[in-house]
């Protein structure tokens, strides 16, 4: 079995996750690894269905308790308010607007920190290193950007609840799936600015142009106004990436779809099983 990314919407962290859901991976699986990693307190989650232009995509949503916050406003995750990963959700709607509010009620996390906890989750070897090298991609870009070392590279940049909850998540789907091989499509984004913690920065963000420079990924802007690839997304693409293409013909199997939370034309994620 192999997969195929079709990015033509974007990619997040829930999209990825939702779309993976939606083809067929185990949620047992993923509620038991969330559940091993011991952050009740920090967040939760919920998993449901949602119409997009009239396709039934699964929806991946991870809720940042109100006490946890900052802000005045209660913290869900929506992609398409976070532009990266300075706000506490890199792509998860905060209820209002731009992620404009710190989230200083988090407890910080460098990579160190978020490497131990993706190693007291009970999940296979496979599914921890891929999430180390998914939040490893995203720590490297954000260093560069911000112009320091690594491992001074701290939770809001790296080691935001909801990344944390996306990746592992991703990481344990994709290991249930365990494909063969994994195909992407050019990944397009928006244009425009996006408003965060340091104010505004432009679409792309820099985060996602890093990644996309460090692992050769094939990029598109669209007119679309906002962003639509997030550091998650294009992380989680750098770690599979191989540059193979899709072949010319292939059988599709199954196809899964991911919601988007970004009020943009078609925010939906297809993934699709191939033969």
């Amino acid at each position: 079995m192999n997969l195929y990314f079709e990015c033509k919407s974007g990619i997040s962290g829930d999209m990825s996750v939702a779309a993976l859901l939606d083809l067929g991976a185990d949620i047992e699986k993923l509620e038991k690894a969330l559940a091993s990693m011991k952050l009740d307190n920090e967040f939760s989650y919920n998993i449901s269905k949602k119409s997009i232009n009239g396709i039934m995509a699964s929806d991946f949503d991870v809720i940042i308790p109100e006490h946890n916050c900052s802000g005045e406003h209660h913290c869900h995750q929506g992609e398409h308010n976070c532009s990266h990963n300075h706000c506490a959700g890199e792509h998860h709607h905060c209820g209002h607007g731009h992620c404009e509010h710190s989230h200083n009620g988090h407890q910080h996390r460098n990579l160190d920190d978020v490497n131990a906890v993706i190693d007291k989750a009970d999940i296979t070897d496979n599914a921890k290193n891929l999430a180390k090298k998914i939040f490893k991609i995203v720590a490297e870009a954000e260093s560069k950007v911000h112009g320091k070392d690594i491992k001074d590279v701290h939770f809001h940049e790296v080691g935001a609840i909801d990344s944390i909850a996306d990746i592992v998540s991703f990481s344990v789907l994709f290991d249930d799936l365990s494909p063969d091989k994994v195909y992407f499509s050019t990944l397009t984004d928006g244009q425009g600015f996006v408003t965060c913690q340091h104010g505004k920065i432009p679409v792309p963000v820099p985060a996602v142009c890093e990644i996309a420079a460090a692992y050769k990924l094939p990029l598109k802007i669209s007119d679309n106004d906002g962003e639509m690839v997030t550091p998650t997304g294009a992380a989680i693409v750098a770690a599979l990436y191989t540059g193979e293409k899709l072949p010319d013909e292939f059988v599709i199997e199954k196809t899964g779809y991911g919601a988007g939370k970004r009020p943009y034309e078609n925010p939906v994620l297809r993934v699709m099983s191939i033969k």
